[in-house]
């Protein structure tokens, strides 16, 4: 089944608010070997003018993913897992995300397009925080290969 293109312009329901914790960001900083102090210590992040720790960058992975499970799991999409791998990612910040946050994303797919017989589903997820302010848009390329 070839990826339905009526997906573009779906949005997702927000996902449930995801509580950033202190430890999580910690072993994500270790997990992608970012090293500076106000990743881990609290009074390094606190002299930055931060109120916790902050997450590395690609820390928004993290809520966007919940967010493309809803994509993934939508029925007659045609995107099947299997012949599915993560092609491209940005993130566009307005601010960093902090220890104590509470997030949740939107999704919206913004493109599909063919090469090659193999489908790119261009996504973006708006991450807002508690109060609804935006904090990161992270765009996700999935390659869908083509199926036999």
């Amino acid at each position: 089944m070839p990826v339905n293109t009526e997906l573009v312009g779906r949005e997702f329901p927000p996902t449930a608010p995801y509580l950033v914790g202190r430890e999580k960001v910690r072993e994500f900083a270790r997990a992608v070997f970012a090293d500076a102090p106000l990743h881990t210590d609290v009074d390094a992040a606190r002299a930055l003018g931060y109120a916790d720790v902050v997450a590395p960058p690609t820390f928004a992975m993290v809520i966007q993913d919940q967010t493309l499970q809803q994509l993934l799991s939508e029925p007659g999409s045609g995107i099947e897992l299997a012949r599915t791998i993560h092609a491209e990612q940005r993130f566009a910040y307005s601010r960093p995300i902090v220890a104590g946050d509470e997030l949740s994303g939107r999704l919206k797919v913004t493109g599909i397009r063919t090469v090659g017989g193999n489908a790119m589903i261009t996504s973006e997820a708006e991450i807002t925080d508690a109060e609804g302010a935006h904090v990161v848009t992270a765009t996700s390329v999935l390659l869908v290969g083509a199926g036999e």
